[in-house]
C-alpha cells in the first residue's frame, strides 16, 4: 500500500466508541462481564470452558493486582466496527442459527431463535472482539495490554469458525493502520496449539503484517492455502514438551523480530498447548506457559515495541487459573508496570502517546 493511499485510509475512518480515551489511573487490561456465555448450560456441550474470562478475572482480584476500578471495561464493537474487516455478506449470515452453531461448534443454537444466539452468544463474542480493538490502541498509548479475551484466530473476512465468529485480530491491526499515525507494520506472533488460519488468510497479500505460527501440524484447521501467508512456521509434533517448546518460542520470536522490526506485535496467547488438552495435542506444562508469554513480552519490551496480547483457545477449566499467574508473573518481572508510568523504552511513552492523540483529532474533526 502507498503512503497516498494510507493516509486516505486515515481519513476515510468512521466514528467509533472503541478508541475513546482511557484514564491514566486504569491498567491497560481490557475486559467485561459480557464475555462470559452462559446460556441454559448449552455452553456446557462445547469442550471451551465460556467462563474463563472472568475467571482469570477474579484469581487476578485475589491477588489484588487488578480492581474493577484499574481495568478498562471493553465495550461491543458495532456493525460498523466490524465492517472495517467484515464482509456484509458475513455478517448477515450470523442471523442464521444454523451458521452461528456451525462456527461455534454448539450443535442445539440451530434449533434456537436468532434473537437469543445474537444475544447469548454473538454479543459476548463481538464485546471481546471490541476488547481487541481497545487493547490496540492502548498497546500503542502504553506499550502493553492485554484482552483477557479474543484471540479468534479462525475467523477471516468472510469465513469464521473453530468457536471464532469475528475477526477481532486482522481489525486490531486494521483499525490502527487507519486511525494511528505512525502504526504501519504489524507482527503477529500466534502462539495457540492450532494454525491461525482466520488472520493468516485476512493478510495473505499484504506486506505490512508479518505472521509467526507455532501450532501442532496434525490438528484443526490444516489449511494449506493460509499457510502462504506465514513468514516465520514452526510445525510441533504430538506431545511436545517443554524444552523443545520453549527453545523455539525463543528462537523463532527472536528471529521473527530480528527480521523485521513492527509498530506492534499482537501475541496470540493460547493456553491449549497445555498438557492433557483434548484439541491441542501437546504437552505443554503450566509452568512452561508462563515461561512462553514472559519470553515474548521480554523480547518485546527490549526492543521497546509494544504488545498486545489476547488469550485465545484453552480447554480445560485449570487455564483460567495459568492465565493469570501468567499475567502476575509478567507483572513480577516488570514486563507490565503499574498504571500509566510504564516504561517501553528511551522516551517511547510520550511518543506513542501524542501519535494516538494527534490520530483522536484528526478523526473528531471528521
Amino acid at each position: 500500500m502507498s503512503q497516498k493511499e494510507a493516509s486516505q485510509e486515515k481519513k476515510c475512518a468512521h466514528r467509533t466508541e472503541l478508541y475513546t480515551e482511557v484514564p491514566p489511573t486504569c491498567l491497560p487490561i481490557v475486559y467485561s462481564p459480557e464475555y462470559n456465555i452462559t446460556f441454559m448450560g448449552l455452553e456446557k456441550l462445547h469442550p471451551f470452558d465460556a467462563g474463563k474470562w472472568g475467571k482469570v478475572i477474579h484469581f487476578l482480584k485475589e491477588e489484588q493486582f487488578v480492581t474493577d476500578g484499574n481495568i478498562v471495561q471493553a465495550r461491543e464493537a458495532t456493525e460498523e466496527d466490524l465492517l472495517v474487516v467484515h464482509t456484509k455478506r458475513y455478517l448477515n449470515k450470523l442471523k442464521w442459527s444454523l451458521v452461528v452453531a456451525t462456527i461455534t461448534e454448539i450443535p442445539p443454537l440451530l434449533f434456537l431463535p436468532n434473537f437469543l444466539v445474537q444475544r447469548k452468544v454473538l454479543r459476548p463474542l463481538r464485546t471481546q472482539t471490541g476488547g481487541t480493538i481497545m487493547a490496540g490502541k492502548l498497546a500503542i498509548d502504553r506499550g502493553w495490554a492485554i484482552n483477557v479475551g479474543g484471540g479468534f484466530h479462525h475467523c477471516s473476512s468472510d469465513k469464521g469458525g473453530g468457536f471464532c465468529a469475528y475477526a477481532d485480530i486482522t481489525l486490531a491491526i486494521k483499525f490502527l493502520f487507519e486511525r494511528v499515525e505512525g502504526v504501519s507494520k504489524a507482527t503477529i506472533i500466534d502462539l495457540d496449539a492450532h494454525q491461525g488460519n482466520g488472520h493468516e488468510r485476512d493478510f495473505l497479500e499484504d506486506r505490512r503484517v508479518y505472521i509467526m505460527d507455532v501450532y501442532n501440524r496434525y490438528i484443526y484447521p490444516g489449511d494449506g492455502y493460509a499457510k502462504r501467508a506465514i513468514k516465520r512456521k514452526v510445525e510441533l509434533d504430538w506431545g511436545t514438551e517443554d524444552q523443545e517448546y520453549l527453545q523455539k518460542v525463543e528462537l523463532h520470536s527472536e528471529g521473527a523480530l530480528n527480521e523485521t522490526r513492527p509498530d506492534i506485535i499482537i501475541y496470540n496467547a493460547g493456553t491449549d498447548i497445555l498438557d492433557g488438552d483434548p484439541l491441542g495435542g501437546l504437552a505443554i506444562s503450566p509452568q512452561g506457559i508462563v515461561k512462553r508469554d514472559e519470553v515474548v513480552f521480554r523480547a518485546a519490551r527490549r526492543r521497546g515495541i509494544p504488545i498486545l496480547m489476547v488469550t485465545s483457545g484453552g480447554y480445560q477449566k485449570k487455564t483460567a487459573r495459568i492465565i493469570a499467574d501468567s499475567i502476575l508473573n509478567l507483572h513480577r518481572q516488570g514486563l507490565v508496570g503499574d498504571v500509566a508510568t510504564d516504561e517501553v523504552g528511551p522516551s517511547l511513552v510520550p511518543l506513542m502517546m501524542s501519535k494516538s492523540a494527534s490520530a483522536v483529532e484528526t478523526l473528531s474533526a471528521h
